[in-house]
């Protein structure tokens, strides 16, 4: 699995990530397919159809920000990284403190979108 550094030098997965996926619409397109209306979104045709996104996994003790690549047959992490102390307490914070797995949005995504260039 990538580290943040690591992934920096990736321009090759990083041209590919779509910074509007979020967790629940990865299901939506991957995992329940037919049971969605395709109004101009994405449409899943195939396991060949494949997305990057990011994702705050809180499950754990700290926060970590994951790279997801998503498909029909499953999610694979291709990086995690934690977030910035200051960030982290803010987030956790936005998030009631709550368990689950997040989209990257407000101040996360603004700093991931800088870390990243």
């Amino acid at each position: 699995m990538l580290t943040l550094s690591e992934l920096k030098k990736r321009r090759d997965l990083l041209n590919q990530v779509d910074w509007d996926m979020t967790p629940e619409e990865a299901v939506r397109l991957y995992l329940e397919w037919g049971n969605n209306w395709a109004g101009g979104n994405y449409v899943i045709r195939s396991k060949n159809d494949v997305s990057h996104y990011f994702v705050v996994n809180t499950w754990k003790e700290k926060p970590r920000v994951f790279l997801v690549r998503r498909n029909s047959d499953l999610a694979e992490d291709l990086a995690a990284f934690d977030l910035p102390q200051p960030l982290e307490t803010e987030f956790m914070r936005s998030v009631g403190r709550n368990k689950g797995v997040y989209s990257i949005e407000g101040p996360t995504r603004r700093w991931l979108e800088k870390e990243l260039g």
